[in-house]
């Protein structure tokens, strides 16, 4: 009889730790390109940034610094969010000479650059350009999955350190703070 309980008691302990990493992975998607991969060129057209009405590619402008690439398919509050925490890392590290984009991958631009001009100025981004590329596929070579809503990719020297991935709904605010924290690994 103890064997029996003490079965059904380990194979619940067991479940209970296999659950939360199942729901983690549910959220995440294999999109982007892996650590150690090079940066290829692509054009965006710029929104709000410097470059603001011209098609150009900013992976070409930012050379070898330490930039953050965010490709999302939706400007929701969490990529809000994530946008201004990553501007503020940008402002405070201008020593350093780093640098962030957003593309926001649509089928539709014109319809999309209204609302990041909005929420450029709503929001106070100044150090990170809000871009749009035209379709929902993403630059050619950079194996942006179908299924994910949003793909950062952080590179230095125009290698890749560090890829998140997230199917729709999977970025949050804990998703938000590993991020910032990561771009420690392109800052070192």
């Amino acid at each position: 009889m103890e064997s029996v309980l003490m079965k059904k008691l380990l194979g619940l302990v067991a479940a209970a730790l296999v659950l939360p990493a199942v729901l983690v992975a549910a959220d995440r998607v294999e999109s982007g390109l892996k650590e150690g991969a090079s940066v290829p060129a692509f054009n965006v057209r710029d929104i709000t940034g410097p470059a603001k009405g011209e098609t150009l590619c900013y992976r070409c402008r930012y050379g070898s610094r330490p930039t953050v690439t965010v490709f999302t398919r939706d400007v929701n509050d969490n990529v809000k969010s994530l946008v201004k925490k990553l501007d503020a890392t940008v402002a405070g590290n201008k020593d350093k000479k780093m640098a962030a984009f957003v593309v926001v991958l649509t089928n539709d631009p014109d319809k999309v650059e209204p609302k990041l001009a909005k929420m450029a100025a709503d929001d106070g981004i100044k150090s990170t350009p809000l871009t749009v590329i035209e379709g929902d596929a993403g630059p050619e070579g950079y194996k942006i999955a179908k299924d994910a809503e949003v793909t950062v990719m952080m590179w230095v020297e125009g290698k890749v350190k560090a890829t998140h991935a997230f199917n729709k709904g999977g970025l949050d605010a804990k998703a938000v703070d590993a991020i910032v924290a990561d771009t420690a690994k392109i800052l070192n």
